[in-house]
């Protein structure tokens, strides 16, 4: 059996993969890793991905192609605008017999083999608070619980697709394309309202198609905070802290990865610890104007 991870990258997230692979090196180096193109503009993060952090290339990407196009032909355009969001699905049919997948705008503080010990009772899991914070939101609306479409307690299984594990051969490929399908028929089940796109549909599948599932945020009652808007987690060194506990990983879902954003200097010291390319990708911030100034003191006095 073989254990491992998954990324998702372009030379657009060049920079993120960077930090990313950087923190997973440190903690897991030796684990099998591999990058799934997002498309077919890969070639920068590919050469210092192989290089720098022992990566290797999805093998076969004629199967991504087929399931891109398949996705492409499923969903309409105003439905699923990038249908290379979904190459994630590709992962239920890698080489990796138990696997995690890492978004690129993640860092990790603890070793993957904690998170994936968890596939020994279980066939998917995720690590985060979702339902107990954002509820349906950015996954489904209410009409999934107002047709029933999945129990309540299914419900409190929903998660962000930022970092989830699970189990090849969890899916026949046709039998995946008919759920895809399901999806397609009922764009009223899906919350795109803040522009998510593979996360929805990726938890209609799960809740759908997996039955031993585990949210380890739920499992273990001790488990620390994961999302870089909150702001109290304590920096020791390179490692971040959630009180005494020890982070997994924090994500920056919806937060800036820039200078302006939250915990920018972290994220910088694991960009630059092993490449010192400049940055590339990350959005500019925008100065503001002396005028802009004025204006935000008057309101904030009114």
């Amino acid at each position: 059996m073989t254990r491992g991870v998954y990324v998702v990258a372009n030379d657009r997230v060049f920079d993120q993969a960077i930090a990313l692979l950087t923190s997973l090196r440190l903690q897991d180096p030796d684990i099998p890793v591999f990058m799934v193109p997002f498309d077919q503009n890969y070639d920068q993060v590919w050469e210092i991905c192989k290089d720098q952090f022992n990566i290797r290339l999805f093998p076969d990407l004629e199967f991504l192609d087929k399931l891109t196009q398949d996705i492409a032909e499923i969903f309409p355009r105003d439905f699923l605008k990038l249908p290379n969001k979904m190459r994630k699905l590709s992962l239920w049919f890698g080489p990796l017999d138990e696997f995690v997948y890492i978004d690129t705008d993640i860092l990790l503080f603890q070793t993957v083999q904690n998170s994936l010990d968890y596939l020994e009772k279980a066939d998917f899991f995720c690590c985060d608070f979702q339902r107990q914070g954002r509820g349906l939101a950015e996954v489904f609306t209410a009409v999934v619980q107002e047709k029933s479409i999945f129990s309540e307690a299914e419900l409190q299984d929903i998660f962000n697709s930022g970092f989830w594990g699970g189990r090849k051969g969890t899916f026949a490929y046709e039998e995946m394309l008919a759920l895809l399908r399901e999806c397609a028929a009922h764009r009223e089940y899906f919350d795109f309202s803040t522009g998510t796109t593979d996360q929805p549909v990726l938890n209609y599948l799960v809740l759908k198609a997996t039955e031993r599932r585990v949210n380890i945020a739920q499992a273990n009652s001790n488990e620390p905070g994961s999302w870089a808007g909150s702001s109290h987690f304590e920096q020791k060194g390179h490692l971040l802290y959630d009180g005494d506990r020890l982070l997994r990983y924090l994500h920056w879902a919806g937060c800036p990865m820039r200078p302006d954003g939250p915990y920018w200097d972290l994220w910088q010291s694991y960009r630059f610890q092993t490449v010192s390319e400049s940055l590339r990708n990350l959005t500019p911030v925008r100065k503001i104007s002396i005028w802009e100034r004025i204006s935000q003191k008057v309101k904030a006095l009114k």
